[in-house]
């Protein structure tokens, strides 16, 4: 028998029993359930095809129990190759067997914002498409795992659930190592990327919601036709690509902390290896072929660097393994479903089936939750340097003189529900239904006991700051508020008990400007300064921007302010808005009418000569 066999496809058979023997032999003694982040790994056999069969062909492969098969050895007819996997199903296993069995258990993990795979192996005419698609009467694996999970996302989503579900689907197919949408097949060769936080994505590929298993026919039935598919002497309808269906669940929380989260199903139908001289391609098919083994031989060698903790694993080297990244030695639950044949003229594609399988099995995944937190809404804050140094630092960089000036903090009135609500009622640049929903949304959670704007998503310190900001802000608009008061009330009562000195109060004051022809007795040295009307105009005009658009410092530059007195300007202006004239900075706490005498004069004659006048 030796002799008659060639010696490439001696070595070949001597790999498969040294791989059937290496799996014997891992499983000895193993009589418990694998842990669940192992990559599962069920067989299927499928029947003799109708008319293939002769009268003396008898099956290589034979079951021997739920989990267990047996394959001839081609070196001694006496003995055969044992494998051990997670589950066996023979040739009269159902499409509901297989589902049930491997594929339904993990479609709970979808909704805890995990993420599974489903790969469909074999060699050509093996049926894996038939065990992922199936037909009208015999539905596959597909078909069943979207009825089914529209189904959950539909119970868990329900009205008064605490999540809110939505379900997305993409179709791909990887054809001479292109990438190709299936669902839009105008958009060419899509890339493989990887996000910032490790994250496989292809940017452009088409992503469809659905609500119900009609959305799903009425997206996935088109884009099947769109696969690409062709005849060879082995299969009239054989897949000359691979095919990945991708369905994305998004959750999120509907009250506080509004957590999300988001679960990947990845439905995946390889296209069968092949053997170019039973299945005769040339040309176009020839190419394809070659497409098809070397991304299945890069598959293998991904399996087999995992398996000796190699250093490098090849993800890189196919595009199917880049994107099936995390589906081995990543974050999924995967399941590997390897169909083979019952033919002898298949010995060699199902003992090449069952040893990758064989090794797949022995890859583990390390499944986790993708969940985050929603950012809050807050309105940008600016920090001075003072506040991003600590107490003590702040408080030494204070000056003596400042410290002795620094005005106590007043009472503030408790704020009601809606007046806790700062960073939101800033937002004015928002859409005003939006604004009103979030509003509305705080409210309710205030009554329920939330304290303010969630910021559990920020660090602990920056939180503190946030918080602390937000807070010192408010009261110095409040304290701003009564102060605002107190001088209206002020102005108020001296007007009604002296009405002479109404003038000292006006909220204008009376400029004189000072004309050529003026006579100079007015004066009582005989010094009088003559200022042009388009120069006293000019300056009025250049205090007005400097007070509207200048910052603390730059308020210094002019007489008679401060560094109290500028923190006062540009917090009035916070409040009012900007001065529509320069007498109107008389209404600001600190600055008096006799003061405002000579401010405006004296910083028209500073800016009239170039430069500014230091704070008194």
């Amino acid at each position: 028998m030796d002799a008659g066999v060639p010696a490439r496809r001696r070595r070949e058979m001597a790999a498969a029993v040294s791989g059937a023997s290496r799996c014997r032999l891992s499983k000895v003694g193993a009589g418990r359930r694998p842990p669940p982040a192992r990559v599962r790994v069920a067989v299927r056999l499928r029947p003799f095809v109708d008319g293939t069969a002769g009268e003396n062909d008898t099956p290589c492969v034979r079951g021997l129990d739920s989990c267990s098969l047996e394959i001839a050895n081609w070196r001694n007819h006496q003995e055969t190759l044992k494998y051990q996997f997670d589950a066996f199903y023979g040739e009269r296993s159902s499409q509901q067997d297989i589902y049930a069995g491997s594929v339904q258990p993990i479609l709970r993990h979808l909704l805890e914002g995990q993420n599974a795979s489903v790969l469909a192996y074999g060699p050509t005419g093996a049926g894996k498409t038939h065990t992922m698609l199936g037909s009208l009467e015999q539905p596959g694996v597909i078909p069943r795992a979207l009825m089914d999970l529209l189904q959950l996302t539909r119970e868990e989503g329900a009205e008064g659930r605490p999540w809110a579900l939505s379900v997305t689907m993409s179709y791909l197919e990887i054809y001479q190592e292109k990438v190709l949408d299936l669902l839009e097949p105008s958009s060419g060769d899509l890339v493989i990327r990887e996000d910032c936080r490790g994250n496989i994505l292809i940017p452009g590929l088409t992503q469809k919601p659905i609500t119900s298993f009609a959305d799903f026919e009425r997206h996935f039935l088109p884009a099947s036709r769109n696969r690409t598919v062709g005849a060879t002497r082995l299969n009239q309808r054989s897949s000359r690509s691979h095919a990945v269906l991708l369905v994305k669940v998004d959750q999120r929380e509907r009250l506080a902390p509004f957590r999300q989260r988001e679960g990947k199903l990845y439905l995946i139908d390889l296209a069968g290896s092949e053997d170019n001289r039973r299945t005769g391609n040339k040309g176009l098919r020839l190419k394809e072929s070659g497409a098809i083994n070397t991304s299945l031989f890069v598959l293998g060698k991904v399996v087999d660097a995992l398996n000796q903790g190699l250093p490098r694993v090849p993800y890189r080297d196919s595009k199917l393994t880049r994107l099936l990244q995390y589906s081995l030695d990543g974050s999924a639950h995967s399941i590997l479903i390897a169909n083979i044949a019952p033919e002898r003229r298949f010995y060699l594609d199902t003992v090449s089936a069952l040893n990758f399988a064989a090794r797949s099995k022995e890859v583990i995944n390390r499944p986790f939750t993708n969940e985050s937190l929603q950012l809050p809404v807050l309105a940008p804050v600016k920090l001075s340097q003072k506040e991003l140094l600590g107490p003590s630092e702040a408080k030494r960089a204070r000056g003596p003189e400042e410290e002795e000036t620094r005005s106590p903090k007043l009472p503030v009135a408790p704020a009601s529900a809606s007046q806790k609500l700062s960073p939101l009622q800033k937002l004015s640049s928002m859409d005003p239904a939006m604004l009103e929903r979030l509003l509305s949304l705080d409210r309710l959670l205030g009554s329920q006991g939330s304290q303010g704007t969630p910021l559990l998503s920020t660090p602990k310190r920056e939180r503190m700051v946030l918080m602390k900001t937000v807070e010192e802000k408010d009261l110095e608009i409040e304290r701003l508020k009564m102060k605002q008061k107190e001088l209206e009330a002020k102005v108020l009562a001296q007007e009604a008990a002296d009405p002479k000195e109404k003038e000292n109060y006006s909220p204008t004051i009376k400029l004189e400007s000072l004309d050529a022809s003026q006579p100079e007795e007015k004066a009582e040295d005989g010094w009088e300064l003559q200022i042009s009307p388009e120069l006293l105009a000019h300056g009025h005009q250049k205090i007005l921007d400097l007070l509207n658009e200048g910052s603390a410092r730059d308020l210094r530059s002019l007489q008679r302010i401060g560094q109290k007195k500028a923190q006062l300007i540009v917090g009035w202006r916070e409040l009012h808005g900007p001065f529509s004239q320069v007498e109107d900075l008389e209404r600001v706490e600190g600055i008096s009418g006799k003061q405002m005498e000579s401010f405006p004069k004296a910083n028209i004659l500073g800016l009239a000569a170039g430069q500014g006048c230091g704070p008194s």
